[in-house]
């Protein structure tokens, strides 16, 4: 009866060290996406340090170019005009985004569309409507400089204090519930999957071999979460609506997930490393054991065979009486001299 219960107990610790070691492995890639979400893309300093050396980026400055160069051409008033203005209100934007003043108009547009979105996701009293930024000092630096190369008709373009939508209204309430999940989730995420991978490595009965399972399934979080970053891309620039701006699209995904795929890359070699040292240390822990082992028992075969031989007699030694009786028949008494 003892042993059905110890082999139950076994089993069950087994079960619930396997459930605890899952659990923790599955919450790994969740807690480094919310934690990346958070620490990361939602925090305006490390946002703009990320996203302001892209002002160099030939992709975004094309993008850009052709976004405010059709925006201030559609400012004009005539129909004829927009057409004989389009050309080089173009060329004089892609001049302008290869000086000094682009990179701080481009920093100081960031900076104020991550604020604007960062407010209307944390205020959660804001009222209803679409998230817009003001970019006002772009256009008035790109006029001042159509004006100073005296392209024709620079001075009426008109700059105003037009508030851009950066966030769709729809799409105002979704991104407040999903910002609080992961601000929550970037906390104690992390934390569940430490303490359930103690729990279960502590509850388990071979402790080694569980801690290396937990090393491949960090190690395949890692792989998932690497996987996760490329679909994202493949989805993110499928949703960009002109062709044209994939390219900046794409280099500014890889700008900011950079981070991200540092972290997956991480946790995959960490994991790798963490089960390849189990396995290293189990197999030098049992050879020398199973050679002591090997050792103990022959010596002690050895002992035990001499002192058998040292206290009895062998069977078939031929000093023994039970070999010379059955050799030479029973003892027989001494002859008497019959002339006594």
């Amino acid at each position: 009866m003892p042993s059905r219960r110890e082999g139950a107990l076994t089993r069950l610790r087994n079960a619930l060290s396997a459930t605890l070691v899952v659990l923790a492995c599955l919450l790994v890639p969740c807690g480094a996406l919310a934690a990346w979400a958070v620490h990361s893309v939602a925090d305006t300093g490390r946002y703009v340090g990320a996203v302001a050396p892209l002002s160099a980026d030939p992709a975004v400055r094309d993008a850009v170019a052709d976004t405010v160069g059709d925006g201030a051409v559609r400012e004009l008033d005539a129909r004829p005009t927009r057409d004989l203005a389009r050309p080089f209100v173009r060329d004089a934007v892609r001049s302008f985004t290869r000086t000094e003043a682009f990179d701080t108009a481009w920093e100081a547009a960031n900076r104020a569309v991550h604020d604007a979105v960062l407010r209307a996701l944390r205020d959660g009293r804001a009222a209803p409507g679409p998230v817009t930024v003001d970019l006002a000092p772009v256009t008035a630096e790109v006029k001042r400089r159509l004006v100073a190369d005296r392209m024709p008709f620079a001075d009426r373009i008109p700059v105003e204090h037009t508030r851009v939508a950066v966030v769709p209204a729809t799409e105002v309430a979704g991104l407040r519930a999903g910002y609080r999940l992961m601000d929550a989730a970037a906390f104690w995420l992390p934390l569940a999957a430490v303490v359930l991978a103690v729990a279960g490595i502590a509850v388990a009965v071979r402790r080694r071999r569980t801690l290396a399972a937990t090393g491949l399934g960090i190690a395949l979080g890692g792989g998932l979460l690497a996987v996760a970053v490329v679909v994202g891309r493949r989805l993110t620039l499928a949703d960009v609506p002109e062709p044209v701006h994939r390219p900046a699209a794409g280099v500014v995904y890889d700008t900011l997930t950079a981070t991200l795929r540092t972290t997956s890359w991480t946790l995959l070699a960490l994991g790798l490393t963490v089960a390849l040292a189990c396995l290293l240390t189990g197999l030098h822990g049992r050879g020398p054991t199973s050679v002591r082992r090997g050792r103990t028992g022959r010596s002690r075969t050895h002992r035990a065979k001499a002192r058998t031989g040292a206290e009895a007699p062998s069977p078939a030694s031929p000093s023994s009486p039970a070999c010379d009786e059955a050799g030479n028949g029973p003892p027989q008494p001494p002859a008497v001299d019959p002339r006594l």
